[in-house]
C-alpha cells in the first residue's frame, strides 16, 4: 500500500491511496468466513457452505466494502501519523468507479488544511482587564446583607421591611363577607415581600397588629399550585376552591433585627479570630465584594480576548471555501447548490474560531482532565440548588447533580467545551502583559453595553446581507 499527500493549493490537497491484492484480501477471506458461519444460506446449513459458493453469492459486495474501508482508514492514519491539521473529514474524489474484476485500486480523497496561524501569547502582547471598583454603597449594602443574615427574628407591632404576617385567614365571599363554609386558616402566615403582585404586597404597607388585610391568594403566587395549597393548608385538589379574596385579621408580626457590629458578630461570619474591629471588617467585606466581582471581569476579559484573536488572526485568516462548499453540502444534503454559498458565510466566523481555539490549546499546552470538568459540573449544580432554594442543602446535594449531569452525552460536551475555555483564558491571563483598569460600575456596564450594540449590530448586518 503507498499513500501520498498531493497539493492542489496552499489550504486544499488530495490524498491518494494505492492498494495492492494483498492489502485487502485477507480481510475479504475473513468476511466472507463470517457469513458463511453466521448466516442462514438457502440450500445450506449453517457453517457449511464453501468458499466458491460464499466467494461467488457475497464476493463482489464484500470486495467493494473491504476496499472502501480500507481506503478511507489507510487515508486518516495518514493524516494522523503525519499530523496534518484538516477542517472536516476527507471527501472521496468524484468520479471514482470501482471495476472489481481488477487487483490493484487507487483511491484519492480531498481534503481541506487547516491554516497555520502561529499564534503569540507573551508579555508583547498587552489586553485589557477590566477590575470594578467597591464603593460605598456596594460596603453598605453587603454590610446590611450580612447583618440581615446574623441578625435574628424577633415580634413587631407593625409591618416593616421583610417581615412575616401572621394571623387568622377568612375566605370572604362575593359580597366580602366572611364566607361560612370556606376555608380558615387560625395560624395563618403571610411573606408579602415574596409576593408575585406588587399591588397585593402593597396593601400591607403600613399595617399594624389588629388590621384586617383583604388579599387575593391566586394573586399572590401567580396561580402557583404549590404556595396556593402551602399558604392555605389546604390540599392541592381543593386549589381551585380558593380562587377570590381572602381576609387576614393579624395577629402579629415577625420581622429580621440585623446584628449589632462586634466581636460575636465578626466570628459568626468570618470564624473565630479572624475580624476584630470595624476597621478590619470594613477591609474584609471590601474585599468579599471584589472577589465576588471578579468572575465579571473574567468574563469580559473572555469576551474582548476573543474579540482580540477574531480581530489579530480571524480577519485575514484564509479558508479552503471550494473544500468546505463540497463539505457542506455532502454533510447537508438538504442543502441545494445554490444556497451553499449563503450557509459557507453564515459558517465562517465559527469555523475561524475553532481553527483558533483549536491552535491556541495547542500553542498554551491545554488539556483538559477528568477532575476539572467534575469542577465545572458540581459549580453548575451549585449554582443551581441555590437557585432552587435550597442553599443550606447545595453542598451534600451537588456531588450527586454534577453526576446526573455528566452522564447526559449532550451535557458532557458542553461542560467540556467550559472546561476547555476556562483554561485556556487563565492561561493567557497568565502568559500575555495585562493592562489593567480599575472602573466603577456603572463604566464597567457601559463597556459591556457597548460591545453587546456592536454585536447585535454585526448580527443584522449579517442577516441583512443573507
Amino acid at each position: 500500500m503507498d499513500v501520498t499527500l498531493e497539493k492542489t493549493s496552499d489550504l486544499e490537497g488530495r490524498i491518494v491511496v494505492k492498494i495492492e491484492e494483498g492489502d485487502y484480501a485477507p480481510r475479504v477471506k475473513k468476511e466472507l468466513k463470517e457469513i458463511g458461519n453466521t448466516r442462514q444460506i438457502p440450500g445450506f446449513r449453517k457453517g457449511h457452505i464453501d468458499m466458491a459458493q460464499l466467494q461467488k453469492r457475497f464476493g463482489k459486495d464484500v470486495k467493494a466494502h473491504v476496499l472502501n474501508d480500507v481506503a478511507s482508514d489507510a487515508a486518516l492514519k495518514y493524516i494522523d501519523d503525519n499530523n496534518i491539521a484538516i477542517l472536516g473529514q476527507p471527501i472521496p474524489a468524484p468520479d471514482q468507479e470501482l471495476n472489481l474484476d481488477e487487483k490493484d485500486y487507487t483511491f484519492a480523497y480531498e481534503i481541506g488544511l487547516m491554516p497555520e496561524l502561529n499564534l503569540v501569547f507573551d508579555q508583547s502582547v498587552e489586553l485589557d482587564f477590566y477590575n470594578i471598583a467597591v464603593s460605598d454603597d456596594m460596603i453598605k449594602q453587603q454590610d446590611e446583607n450580612l447583618r440581615q443574615q446574623a441578625g435574628e427574628r424577633v415580634q413587631a407591632q407593625e409591618y416593616g421591611d421583610r417581615a412575616l404576617v401572621k394571623g387568622t385567614i377568612m375566605q370572604l365571599a362575593e359580597d366580602g363577607q366572611v364566607k361560612a363554609d370556606g376555608i380558615q386558616v387560625t395560624d395563618g402566615i403571610l411573606a408579602p415581600f415574596l409576593f408575585k403582585s406588587k399591588e397585593e404586597a402593597a396593601k400591607f404597607e403600613g399595617t399594624k397588629v389588629g388590621d384586617k388585610v383583604v388579599f387575593d391568594a391566586f394573586a399572590t403566587c401567580d396561580g402557583n399550585e404549590a404556595e396556593i395549597s402551602s399558604m392555605l393548608h389546604i390540599d392541592r385538589d381543593k386549589v381551585e376552591e380558593a380562587r377570590g379574596n381572602f381576609e387576614i385579621n393579624i395577629t402579629e408580626y415577625v420581622v429580621n433585627k440585623p446584628a449589632e457590629l462586634g466581636q460575636e458578630f465578626y466570628d459568626k461570619v468570618f470564624g473565630p479570630d479572624a475580624v476584630h474591629n470595624e476597621e478590619e471588617y470594613r477591609a474584609r467585606v471590601t474585599d468579599m465584594i471584589a472577589q465576588g466581582l471578579q468572575p465579571n471581569s473574567r468574563n469580559l476579559f473572555v469576551r474582548t480576548t476573543e474579540d482580540y484573536l477574531m480581530e489579530t488572526y480571524g480577519a485575514s485568516m484564509q479558508l479552503p471555501e471550494g473544500f468546505l462548499r463540497k463539505f457542506m453540502m455532502r454533510a447537508n444534503p438538504e442543502i441545494k447548490e445554490e444556497e451553499v454559498d449563503g450557509y459557507l458565510q453564515h459558517s465562517i466566523p465559527g469555523i475561524k474560531w475553532e481553527i483558533i481555539q483549536s491552535q491556541a490549546g495547542r500553542a498554551m499546552n491545554i488539556r483538559v482532565e477528568e477532575d476539572d470538568v467534575k469542577a465545572i459540573a458540581r459549580s453548575i449544580a451549585m449554582e443551581q440548588l441555590y437557585q432552587y432554594g435550597l442553599g443550606q442543602m447545595a453542598e451534600q446535594m451537588a456531588d450527586y447533580y454534577a453526576e446526573n449531569l455528566l452522564k447526559d452525552k449532550e451535557q458532557l460536551g458542553r461542560i467540556r467545551e467550559q472546561a476547555f475555555t476556562a483554561k485556556l483564558m487563565n492561561a493567557i491571563h497568565n502568559a500575555v502583559k495585562l493592562n489593567e483598569k480599575t472602573v466603577s460600575l456603572d463604566e464597567f456596564r457601559a463597556i459591556v453595553d457597548t460591545l453587546n450594540n456592536a454585536s447585535g449590530a454585526e448580527v443584522a448586518a449579517e442577516e441583512s446581507a443573507e
